[in-house]
């Protein structure tokens, strides 16, 4: 019984490789005819087989390469392998494209999908973002090189997302220190944000947990570093005050100053 279904595996995995060796796609790779797998890796790419339509693609590659044919043969190359979420390979595709044809139709298209591929790429907060600053940088250069392309509008909104996120990592970084005591280095932080980030909405909240930080160092220090960070509290609760009179972080921050005050005349009777 066993050499039995040996056998019928055998017959079934012949008959199985001669239907697919006599598949329409295995006949055009066997082809030498260009122009025939030409047209059916468009035509495998008209119906979403790109994987299939990439491998094609790549086959003819230096086939048609410094023909008249080329460019649309890479443009839906490079466009195979985004839609296959390569989106390494494809940026790179993409830059090629307009490195090989600079003034063509595309251009602007095919550079503003090199920096969207970035954009793909961009992984979630807690991560390394260094794929989401080359989605910027790419991003900024697009605008800069194509300023009437319709997807200027695009290209900003994907800037302001990636700042939120680059803003909101810088956020996560300082709220660390602060939550693990180190409110120096939180105070820095918090700054460091304002600083990258100043028109925010989130500015005020920045600049109230930069005063709340040098408070708390300010009230976990020795006693003779107090009194100069105590001042340190009411110079940015002064600022703080200058700008975000209205912010609802200013009664809180009311509290830290007069907090501060109080510690100062205590240090300056003993």
């Amino acid at each position: 019984m066993m050499r039995i279904r040996i056998a019928y595996l055998a017959l079934g995995l012949i008959a199985l490789m001669s239907v697919i060796g006599c598949s329409p796609l295995a006949k055009i790779e066997k082809s030498g005819d260009y122009q025939k797998k030409l047209a059916y890796a468009n035509q495998l790419f008209a119906r979403k087989k790109y994987v299939q339509a990439h491998d094609l693609y790549e086959s003819l590659l230096t086939v048609y390469k410094g023909t008249s044919q080329f460019e649309n043969l890479y443009y839906r190359y490079a466009y195979s392998t985004y839609y296959m979420k390569d989106y390494v390979q494809a940026a790179f595709h993409f830059k090629n494209y307009v490195d090989y044809f600079p003034n063509s139709a595309h251009a602007a298209e095919m550079a503003f999908m090199q920096a969207y591929c970035f954009y793909k790429l961009s992984p979630r907060v807690e991560l390394d973002q260094s794929n989401t600053e080359k989605a910027i940088g790419l991003m900024q250069q697009f605008i800069d090189t194509y300023p009437e392309s319709d997807k200027v509008p695009e290209a900003n909104k994907i800037i302001d997302a990636c700042r939120a996120k680059l803003e909101e990592k810088e956020y996560l970084a300082a709220m660390l220190y602060y939550n693990m005591g180190y409110y120096q280095a939180a105070a820095i932080t918090f700054n460091n944000v304002l600083l990258d980030y100043p028109t925010s909405s989130k500015s005020d909240e920045y600049k109230f947990l930069v005063l709340k930080s040098e408070y708390l160092y300010a009230l976990n220090s020795i006693p003779s570093k107090q009194e100069e960070r105590f001042n340190q509290v009411i110079t940015d609760y002064l600022d703080f005050m200058q700008y975000y009179a209205n912010s609802k972080y200013a009664p809180e921050a009311a509290q830290y100053y007069h907090l501060a005050q109080q510690h100062i005349k205590s240090l300056s009777h003993e």
